[in-house]
């Protein structure tokens, strides 16, 4: 009994939200080995379980797993310092440039020093800077050493957001997705799932849970200046639980997955009222949803990762038959005492 509700509270919804009147649609009702092989695929991960909705995902190129040079790009800070034995004052007046501005910016590809003409330093790496810088000293000052460092990259950083404490993180060529949000300091129930990882504008095949909570490096990425990371709130996916549930509510899927008796807990399990044999897992487009039925002694007999649920799926536990006939009757008794009593007074009048 309780599929047919379900099935036409799915007719409801394709008249009311598609304007299908006429469209009829056969759903595939499946029972538990379907839901196990399922499960199967989910446990594959994010890209397995975004797949199985429909969304085309490409692999990820070989090449953001290369560590690359690390060079000076253009608006980069950097912090320059020197030493000579007698030039105390050229010292002091490239320090105060530190101090007071903030380091020394790269405009048009070049750094401007006390005494000596514009160095360009874009496409360099930190030691070949040091050298130009120190050769365009020794030209006019000998026995001059340079030192150089990051102060700041605007443009050379990952910029994190959502559930994280640090909005960004420099790259260096080397630094990589594990260490970025390490750093980061996101919550320990963070949305992995829904988290992504966007680079030239596009969402980049990394599953932030495979790497974060079951260490596989395959995912440990090197970032580059410009990548955007966004982690998401526990909250942003979730199945629905409902029908004879104690508590029907939507349960929260931080990590884009949960097994089916997890998820009854969380909904405050299953009552008398509830028939144990036949409840509904209802997974896709609801215009032509999968439906699986299970038994509760599926439930308690197959491992947990054999009955795995994924965002959008709702699960539906039927009411038992003297349920629903008791409630009929409950709903029914007002009407036909309130029928009773006036027949009653009918009788009295017309005697």
């Amino acid at each position: 009994m309780g599929l047919w509700i379900v099935r036409g509270l799915l007719c409801v919804l394709l008249v009311s939200l598609a304007g299908c009147h006429h469209h009829e649609c056969d759903y595939a009702v499946m029972g538990a080995d379907e839901f196990v092989m399922d499960s199967y695929v989910i446990r594959q991960g994010k890209f397995a379980i975004l797949e199985m909705m429909g969304v085309d995902v490409e692999e990820l190129d070989p090449e953001a797993m290369c560590e690359y040079k690390d060079v000076i790009a253009e608006d980069d800070i950097l912090n320059i310092a020197i030493y000579h034995p007698k030039r105390k004052d050229l010292m002091e007046s490239v320090q105060f440039i530190n101090h007071t501005v903030g380091g020394y910016r790269v405009t048009r590809g070049k750094v401007d020093l006390p005494d000596i003409p514009s160095v360009t330093v874009t496409g360099l790496t930190l030691e070949e800077a040091r050298a130009e810088i120190r050769e365009a000293f020794q030209q006019q000052i000998q026995d001059v050493e340079v030192f150089v460092t990051y102060h700041d990259r605007l443009t050379r950083k990952v910029e994190l957001a959502g559930m994280v404490q640090h909005a960004n993180v420099p790259v260096d060529g080397k630094i990589r997705l594990y260490d970025v949000i390490a750093n980061a300091h996101i919550p320990p129930d963070a949305n992995l799932f829904m988290s992504y990882v966007i680079r030239d504008g596009q969402p980049m095949a990394v599953d932030l849970y495979k790497l974060m909570n079951e260490g596989d490096m395959t995912q440990n990425i090197v970032m580059r200046g410009g990548d955007k990371v966004f982690i998401a709130n526990k909250a942003d996916s979730n199945v629905m639980v409902m029908g004879e549930v104690n508590h029907p509510k939507p349960v929260q899927l931080p990590y884009g997955f949960m097994s089916l008796r997890e998820a009854l807990v969380n909904a405050g399990g299953i009552p008398f009222t509830g028939n144990r044999r036949h409840i509904q897992v209802i997974r896709g487009n609801l215009q032509c949803p999968k439906i699986y039925v299970l038994a509760w002694e599926h439930i308690v007999h197959l491992p947990n990762d054999s009955l795995l649920l994924m965002p959008g799926d709702t699960v539906y536990v039927s009411a038992k038959a003297i349920t629903e006939w008791n409630r009929f009757i409950s709903q029914l008794l007002p009407s036909a005492q309130a029928f009773q009593i006036g027949y009653g007074a009918f009788r009295i009048v017309n005697d």
